[in-house]
This record gives structure tokens, sequence and C-alpha cells, in this order.
């Protein structure tokens, strides 16, 4: 079930709000869009990047938190991000 976010958008999950961002990319390099859909198209791809930076954001916040030793001390260790080229 999707969220509605505070602005009254629909929040997609995460990997759909990504391919829909990649979507929007490829239709903006395609040269082929009038003016005013590039305009809208930016500025969906804009809200879906707020939107995935927040969920990638809380996602590295909930794994600290799992990350706690036994003391309760915060062990704060690097996340490893995968490169795909």
């Amino acid at each position: 079930m999707s969220k509605v976010s505070k602005s009254g958008a629909e929040e997609l999950p995460f990997e759909e709000a990504l391919k829909r961002l990649e979507s929007i990319v490829e239709s903006m390099e395609s040269d082929e869009l009038p003016l005013e859909q590039l305009l809208t198209r930016f500025e969906e791809g804009a809200r879906l990047t707020r939107q995935c930076q927040t969920r990638l954001a809380d996602a590295e916040v909930k794994i600290q938190k799992l990350e706690q030793d036994l003391a309760g001390d915060l062990v704060v260790k690097p996340m490893a991000i995968a490169n795909e080229d």
C-alpha cells in the first residue's frame, strides 16, 4: 500500500520510485519531449529523488540502531555501497 506524503503526493515503494526515476531520466535524455513535459518530468523526478533519499536515510538510521552492541553503545559501521557500472 502506498503512502501519501505531506505534500499530498502518493509515495511509491522505494524500488518502484527508483524505477520511475530511471524511466524519467531516460525519457528526458531522448530529446523528444516538449519543454512543458520536460518541466513536468523534472518536477516529478525531483520529488522522487527526495523521497528516495529520505527512505535511504531512514534505512541507514535503522541499520545503525540494529548494530548496537550489548552494552547499548552505538557501533557505527560503514555501509558498503554496491557500484552499478
